[in-house]
């Protein structure tokens, strides 16, 4: 492997706007992210994207409070546990299972901001070395395969792709973990149930679990604002 070109790959570039990409690639890119949350057959195929994350998010702050993650599992209806091993109460144990729902659309907003400012490169280093402990610490054979289909296209798009392909390729990416984060939401609220993390975070705190989905609400409002700001930057 060419070190110069590993190093290349690993600093930041020009934004996307400087990079003389047309403005119908990028309504393209855009629109891709809409077709995937809105068109069911697409959806259905691809929201375990938005899961991933989901669960990612449970296992990155579980280890950041001292957790350790130990397993991930994800299966076929799109439903997935991550695994962390550690105390049953506490803060650490509340802030793990808060950050499920909020995770895709912070990684999201990050996404967007990331693939429209030039530091596409970077992200998805970061995002391949995610996917590679997640890989590592999968559970399942459908796990399994999710996960080296999902580390193989982030490693492309850091090694092969041009700076061009990967902003945009996040830009889209970003979309879909945002509005899939409130689609997310948005059935755990119509259908609530015992094991559902706003549940779990009312047992643990015996604050309301209508509390706790209105502080996911807040974090997946503030990310699709700041989100939504960047954007119009961009095609204005």
């Amino acid at each position: 492997m060419d070190l110069t070109a590993l190093i290349a790959r690993l600093r930041p570039g020009p934004p996307l706007a400087g990079l003389g990409v047309p403005d119908p690639v990028v309504w393209a890119a855009l629109a891709a992210g809409l077709l995937v949350v809105g068109v069911r057959p697409l959806w259905r195929a691809l929201r375990v994207a938005v899961t991933v994350v989901h669960e990612l998010g449970h296992a990155v702050v579980g280890v950041l409070v001292g957790r350790s993650f130990t397993g991930l599992v994800l299966r076929p209806d799109m439903s997935g546990h991550a695994v962390t091993v550690g105390r049953s109460r506490g803060p650490g144990r509340v802030a793990t299972t808060w950050a499920g729902y909020p995770g895709p659309a912070l990684v999201g907003l990050a996404l967007v901001l990331a693939g429209t400012s030039g530091w596409s490169g970077p992200a998805t280093f970061v995002l391949a070395l995610l996917l590679l402990l997640a890989l590592l610490r999968s559970r399942s054979v459908y796990t399994v395969l999710v996960m080296v289909a999902a580390l193989g296209l982030t490693g492309w798009l850091w090694w092969a792709a041009d700076e061009r392909v990967r902003g945009l390729a996040l830009l889209t990416a970003g979309v879909v973990l945002l509005l899939g984060a409130w689609r997310h939401l948005g059935a755990v609220l119509r259908a609530p149930d015992r094991g559902s993390d706003p549940a779990v975070l009312a047992r643990l705190t015996r604050v309301p679990a209508a509390l706790w989905a209105l502080s996911f609400t807040v974090v997946l409002a503030a990310s699709s604002w700041v989100a939504a700001g960047r954007l119009w930057e961009l095609v204005r």
